[in-house]
């Protein structure tokens, strides 16, 4: 199983840019669905942000983030990465990566339960 942990959260006015990064190891993330997915507070639903697929670097992104938010991949370091860009207060969040993704429903969803420990997003004005 792919042990996953993120990294690049902080502090940013809106406006700003962060880059998130997020480490595999444990398993390789060759022809496996990727994603970003972000919680806005303890207890709530967390929001999918955006998915790619290792194997043709095919992306897809939520409306609330697409044109704004790039994820993509190194394989050879094993480290998915999500660039923010032109933040917004609502991009508050802590972020979460998630391996072995699909699509069910209209929704993408996480495989299994377990999630890594997260990166937090602070956005202010």
């Amino acid at each position: 199983q792919v042990q996953l942990v993120e990294s690049g959260g902080g502090s940013v006015q809106a406006g700003g840019s962060l880059r998130l990064s997020c480490a595999a190891s444990g398993g390789s993330a060759a022809s496996n669905f990727m994603g970003w997915f972000r919680q806005t507070a303890p207890g709530n639903e967390r929001e999918w942000v955006a998915t790619i697929y290792s194997g043709s670097g095919v992306t897809y992104y939520a409306d609330s983030v697409k044109g704004r938010f790039t994820i993509s991949q190194d394989n050879a370091k094993n480290t998915l990465y999500l660039q923010m860009n032109s933040l917004k207060l609502e991009d508050t969040a802590m972020y979460y990566c998630a391996a072995n993704l699909f699509f069910r429903g209209g929704i993408w969803h996480k495989s299994d339960a377990a999630w890594g420990p997260g990166t937090e997003v602070t956005v202010s004005s």
